[in-house]
């Protein structure tokens, strides 16, 4: 049995890499920027925009009239069970990372089993990454003369999704459906 005992300690090493690259991809940031067109006025577009941005909890910061920008911000939340199931792969990983030591090294007792210990950092990590402030910018690139309204939006994906959702048949919004069809 002592020749299996180090590719399990190879194992839970890649389980544990994994766990780091999963904690990288939660918290990433998810930023896009899509194009959107509307066959109503610009300021129809703008005005519900707004109102549903700030219906949603986003705050006006700024304007640029010479760009024609809007921005708003808001604070992300992160999940608070996506942070307590992380810290629980997190025990559970250090603790398997622990038992593994006390096979494959018996004189250190069981100290390596206080491994465990650490394993809610995976949580911490995700909850400190995961929160943070967002902006959603909305430019008109439409010109006066042309038919419709044309905006250039750069929000967090999962923002652009639910505006895509909920405002394309009020607004008569149409993107590329990137969004909407893209597995990720």
């Amino acid at each position: 049995m002592q020749p299996v005992l180090p590719s399990i300690l190879l194992l839970t090493l890649l389980l544990a890499i994994g766990l780091v690259f999963f904690l990288r991809a939660a918290s990433k940031d998810r930023t896009t920027v899509v194009d959107i067109h509307s066959p109503k006025p610009p300021l129809e577009v703008l005005n519900g925009l707004s109102e549903w941005l700030l219906n949603r909890g986003w705050k006006p910061v700024g304007s640029d009239p010479d760009r024609q920008v809007l921005r708003f911000q808001g604070t992300v939340a992160s999940s608070p069970i996506l942070m307590v199931l992380l810290s629980i792969f997190g025990v559970i990983g250090a603790g398997c990372l622990g038992l593994v030591l006390v096979e494959l090294y018996p004189l250190l007792g069981w100290w390596p089993l206080l491994l465990a210990g650490i394993g809610p950092i995976a949580g911490f990590f995700y909850n400190k990454k995961a929160n943070r402030i967002e902006v959603v910018e909305l430019r008109l690139t439409s010109s006066e003369g042309s038919q419709g309204s044309t905006l250039r939006v750069r929000a967090h994906r999962d923002e652009l999704i639910a505006m895509e959702l909920e405002l394309a048949n009020r607004l008569e919004l149409a993107s590329d459906g990137a969004l909407l069809s893209s597995p990720i």
